[in-house]
């Protein structure tokens, strides 16, 4: 059936607007994004076939443009719309979790995280951006690849700090080996970071490296001091 052919109580379009969005359904959601369905198919045809690709609405993110085109109905202009709302989705949602957190020691960090990356197989590096009083406002990998002083730029990591209005940073990398010990490259990658944190007054707090089940904390391990 059409979405003209429905009762106007039952349009997605109108129901959002006298109910509520919480009233909708996740296909009814979709659809009004999609706007359109195709011959045949209203766009609450096409919103349940999405649906249907992924076990949960959590994995809507992952879907590429390719995988959107790939359902009948979907060109690139409705994949693009798509892929805008489930990433500013998957943005608010990291954004309600992380103005909860507030660090207060490496164990925290290491709870935040440690499910996260302690089975990559790729070394990830990740700033947490804190606020003046150790909340944090932004988690953000700010490359992937082997950790090097001269792959983790101080520009990249400190730009973003300054666009996030962010007081102190504690960075975070993973061991794939599962072994958390720091590398004299992880070593003088962070004094070099916090050597520019300095000039710019912005603290780098602590370097957690993350291994399989466990962490290690370069400030509590005393190599700064």
């Amino acid at each position: 059936m059409k979405i003209k052919d429905l009762a106007t109580s039952e349009k997605p379009r109108e129901r959002l607007l006298y109910k509520g969005a919480e009233h909708l359904s996740n296909a009814e959601l979709l659809a009004i994004l999609l706007n359109t369905g195709r011959k045949g198919f209203s766009s609450i045809d096409i919103a349940h076939e999405i649906l249907s690709t992924v076990d949960s609405i959590h994995y809507l993110k992952k879907l590429t443009i390719s995988d959107l085109q790939n359902i009948k109905g979907i060109g690139t202009y409705k994949a693009i719309v798509l892929k805008a709302a489930f990433e500013l989705g998957e943005r608010m949602h990291s954004g309600s979790i992380e103005s909860q957190i507030k660090i207060t020691s490496p164990q925290d960090v290491a709870t935040f995280l440690m499910g996260e990356m302690q089975h990559l197989t790729q070394e990830i590096f990740v700033a947490l951006f804190l606020n003046s009083k150790n909340i944090v406002i932004k988690k953000q990998t700010i490359f992937k690849g082997t950790l090097t002083s001269a792959i983790v730029h101080p520009r990249e990591l400190f730009n973003a700090a300054i666009q996030w209005a962010s007081n102190a940073i504690i960075v975070v990398h993973n061991h794939p080996s599962g072994d958390a010990t720091p590398s004299d490259e992880d070593i003088q990658t962070t004094k070099r970071l916090i050597q520019c944190g300095e000039i710019l007054g912005i603290d780098i707090i602590d370097h957690i490296i993350i291994g399989n089940g466990s962490y290690v904390s370069l400030v509590e391990e005393g190599y700064f001091d």
